[in-house]
């Protein structure tokens, strides 16, 4: 168990606990922490072990907040998260030449901008019902994105880019798993710009020291209106992840189609979305930006980079976090200084067994561009318990 952390953040109003060193966060992050903390509305802000600069919010924090929610710190990426499931495959079923496998993968699901030419056919992939009901719920959303419904059918169950990717991993049993991260795409993008345009034109919004903070405020029409789209995105990604999911399994069978692959059932977490909840003895909305929910039981994953694998953990409940935990390692430089500091060399060099892109097009994804993942778990021992560490084989990138 962790006895170190958690620690109180200085100069912070509203309680702020770190599970991290002060000194380690950078001068800017702190700052915004620090700034969301004054905010009249907060409650609390837990910081994660992955924390590193956002826009408005730090990624890697928990905010607490009475009757408001900020969407600057949900972010653009509505319901970005992980899905991951375990097969019936064991290391020495793959083949040691593993680019045929990463292309099969490819060929189900587009990258980066790309989409699929038309809507996926969900019939054979046994991703669950509603999907009626969803997509007639779209009609209610922003005015601003009506035009935009044929692209957001297009992009369901497609990755992007950035640090979204799928991997096959291995765990330390060597059984074969499938993992991947993505969010609510382009659609997710479109209305999480609208509102936060929105907000920071409201009245009560022109004083704060940072107008990324601006909020809404609950019992107003706006914040009716945003926390409706804010959940259908967030059913968005949750939907994006399970398509994917079902396509890069179906991947995997194709590729071995000499035997029946067996698949366990999904595990999936969101780290960019709001929920109300009940903390500290008061309902509260509680905004993750780049932090899972780790309640008592609770299953989540924590990847690292495309060199250095991810976690599977249980989640123990802690109160003290706002029942939160890390969402990934935590970028420890920006892209553009990832680029300017490593060459592809480099990157060959640090994904080494991996089947991935190895081109300048994915340099600020390297792994040392991030914080060591086996640090960033150690650092939250009282949050969550590890169930596998994952070691990936093939990783898919935009």
């Amino acid at each position: 168990m962790n006895t170190r952390f958690p620690v109180a953040l200085s100069g912070a109003r509203a309680s702020t606990l770190l599970w991290t060193d002060e000194e380690s966060i950078e001068h800017e992050a702190r700052n915004q922490l620090r700034r969301v903390s004054a905010l009249p509305w907060v409650h609390g802000v837990r910081v994660m072990p992955d924390v590193h600069v956002g826009k408005g919010a730090t990624v890697g924090s928990v905010i607490a907040m009475r009757d408001a929610v900020c969407p600057a710190a949900v972010g653009v990426d509505i319901g970005c998260g992980m899905a991951a499931v375990r097969t019936d495959l064991v290391a020495d079923d793959l083949p040691d030449d593993l680019s045929g496998l990463r292309s099969a993968i490819e060929s189900k699901v587009p990258v980066g901008f790309t989409s699929h030419a038309r809507p996926v056919d969900l019939r054979p992939l046994q991703v669950g019902g509603g999907w009626g009901d969803f997509w007639q719920r779209f009609d209610e959303l922003h005015d601003g994105v009506q035009k935009l419904d044929g692209r957001a059918h297009k992009q369901l169950g497609t990755l992007g880019g950035g640090n979204h990717f799928i991997e096959v991993c291995l765990d330390d049993d060597d059984a074969v798993w499938v993992m991947l991260h993505s969010g609510s795409r382009n659609i997710g993008k479109e209305l999480a710009e609208r509102h936060m345009s929105i907000a920071a034109k409201l009245p009560h919004n022109a004083d704060l020291p940072d107008r990324d903070l601006a909020v809404f405020l609950s019992g107003t029409a706006e914040m009716d209106a945003y926390r409706h789209d804010l959940e259908w995105a967030q059913e968005y990604a949750a939907r994006n992840r399970r398509v994917m999911l079902a396509l890069v399994c179906a991947a995997v069978a194709e590729t071995f189609a000499a035997r029946t692959v067996r698949f366990d059932d999904p595990i999936s977490c969101h780290h960019n979305y709001v929920a109300a909840e009940y903390i500290d003895g008061l309902e509260l909305l509680v905004t993750r930006k780049g932090a899972i929910r780790a309640g008592h039981g609770e299953l989540g994953l924590i990847p690292g980079s495309m060199g250095t694998g991810s976690y599977v953990v249980r989640g123990v409940g802690s109160a003290a976090s706002f029942y939160s935990a890390s969402h990934g390692a935590g970028r420890r430089m920006s892209r553009s200084r990832a680029r300017r500091t490593f060459t592809t060399e480099d990157l060959v060099a640090q994904t080494t067994g991996v089947e991935s892109r190895k081109d300048a097009g994915v340099l600020d994804e390297i792994p040392a561009a991030y914080k060591d993942i086996d640090s960033v778990i150690a650092a939250q021992t009282d949050l969550v318990e590890v169930v596998a560490h994952l070691r990936q084989v093939v990783c898919v990138k935009g």
